[in-house]
Parts: C-alpha cells; structure tokens; sequence
C-alpha cells in the first residue's frame, strides 16, 4: 500500500512538474558555464553582492557620518584611506562600500518595476488585440521615442527626493522595451496549436496568459531583467549626480555629485572621481555579460560568441 502511494507521489502532476524543472535548470547552467563572459559577470556580481550584505560588518554604520569623520579633507590615498577622503574626511572606500547597497537596491527594484509593467502591457496587448492591443501599443510608442533620462527627470523634479522616487522614475520609463519584445513573443506563443486546444476546451483569458503565455515568455524575461538592471544603476548614477537623488544616502552617484560639488574636476583629486565611476562601469558590465549570455542560452540561434 505504501508503496502505490509513493509511486502515485512520484507520478502526480506537481512531482513531475518540479522535476521537469529541476532538469529545465541543470540544463541551463551546464550550457550557461560554457561561456566564459558570463561567468566573469557572474563572479563579479557574487562579489559585489556579497560586500554589499556585509558592509555594516566591513566598515561600519559610522564611516557615513560628517561629524565624525576620521580624516582630513581631500587626502589623497595612503594606508589609512587607500582611496583617500571626502571633502569633509571620510573614507571614501567605507563611502563606496556603503553605496554599493543603495545602487544594488535601487536596480533591483527599479528592473523590478520596469520589466513586471512592459510583462503586464506586453502580454495584455499580444493577447487581446483590437482597439485595446492597439491604444497600448500607441501608448508604448510615445514612451519610446521620448527620452528615458528626460522623463525620469521630470518625474525626480516633480516628486520628493528620496530612494522610492528614483526607483518609480526609473521604473516607469524603462518598461516599453519589455512590453515590445513580450508582446512579439506573445504573438508567437499565441499561434500555437495548443493554445487553441486551450480555447476549444474552454480556457478563458486569466488562465490562457497565466497558464500558457507567462511561462514561455518568462525566459525572455529572465534575460531583460538583468540588461534593465544595468540601465536602472547607470540611471540611478546619473540622476544622483545630477542632485536629484535622496541627499541623506550614499550611492556611487552621489559620490559623483558630490565630487563636482567638491571641485575635484578642477582641482585634480582624481581619487574622488574614479573609484564610483569605475564602480558603476564594472557593475553595469557584469550585469551586461549576464544577461547576454542567458540571453544566448536561451536563444542560441543569436550566436554570441563565448
């Protein structure tokens, strides 16, 4: 008797499909560690992600204060501050170990935002086409051929400055790519036999773009994420310096800002320029190699080289 129980677990629908899963995910990791790029960019990110968990214990909350600043202004690299000081003296490796927590957070949420809005417009508008599939797409146009950078500007203007504000500003002007491109796979997946099986059967809409399209189009989601996370940090970075980020956090763009507040253009202090500019750079990069590469797993007809 217990064994037909176990064998009628191991046959059940939810067992077999967590183990189509299982396989689906061994497949694509042994096809993703092929490709050298993507594991540099995956091993930077680990990195990164890692000092930024750790960060309270590698520096301390304190390292942010000005009152309590341990250095002097603008000194330059030595073996107490291997990145040198802020204008007001504070270590500016603490500085962009504390940032490395506000630019992860703010593209993570931001990429969140940006594809989970283009996943719902794509799919709505693939799926039930006519007037509505047509306004939508109309609205996604004018949100494309208008400037990203500018809109998320007005939005950072018009509202408070805080971390919530630049993520809605990067969110909501970097999701018509994604709506574009899970609308076209929508289209696709949609001129499936089975799905008109679905419809015969009685399947209505929820269950047709819940059950059918969203699995399909998630793999393409997978791999817009993490090429929006790169944009979102780059945005983030370029709002901060241009002082519409919260002024209370530090972030690797707010260093920026506050360098050319500082004058370290003019004056040369190259160390207060450099290291977040870099920073910025190298995890844009490592998020750009990810995403590549699920991109050419995923889609091995694109032939990115390895």
């Amino acid at each position: 008797m217990t064994t037909t129980t176990d064998a009628a677990k191991a046959t059940s629908p939810r067992a077999l499909t967590w183990a189509r899963r299982r396989h689906a995910a061994t497949r694509f990791w042994q096809q993703y560690r092929t490709h050298r790029a993507g594991l540099a960019g995956l091993a930077v990110l680990a990195l990164i992600a890692l000092i930024a968990l750790a960060a309270p214990l590698l520096v301390g909350a304190d390292s942010r204060s000005v009152t309590e600043a341990p250095g002097g202004p603008l000194e330059s690299p030595s073996a107490e501050f291997p990145l040198g000081t802020d204008q007001f003296g504070r270590s500016l490796l603490a500085l962009l170990v504390w940032g490395t927590r506000v630019s992860l957070t703010v593209g993570l949420l931001a990429a969140f935002l940006s594809v989970a809005i283009g996943t719902l417009v794509g799919i709505t508008a693939g799926h039930f086409k006519g007037w509505y599939g047509s306004v939508v797409m109309r609205i996604t146009d004018w949100f494309l051929v208008m400037p990203t950078l500018v809109l998320a500007i007005a939005l950072a203007t018009v509202l408070s400055r805080s971390l919530w504000t630049t993520v809605l500003a990067i969110g909501v002007t970097t999701w018509p790519t994604t709506a574009r491109l899970v609308r076209a796979q929508t289209l696709s997946v949609e001129s499936r036999p089975y799905i008109e099986r679905s419809k015969a059967l009685g399947g209505g809409h929820g269950h047709i773009m819940s059950r059918h399209v969203l699995p399909n189009v998630m793999p393409l989601v997978l791999a817009q994420t993490t090429l929006v996370i790169s944009t979102a940090i780059l945005t983030e970075a370029t709002l901060a310096f241009l002082g519409l980020g919260d002024p209370t956090i530090v972030s690797w763009g707010g260093l920026l800002q506050d360098a050319r507040e500082a004058g370290a253009v003019s004056s040369g202090n190259w160390w207060y320029l450099a290291p977040p500019g870099l920073a910025i750079a190298v995890v844009a990069l490592a998020f750009t190699l990810c995403g590549r590469t699920i991109e050419t797993v995923l889609n091995p007809k694109l032939g990115v080289s390895r």
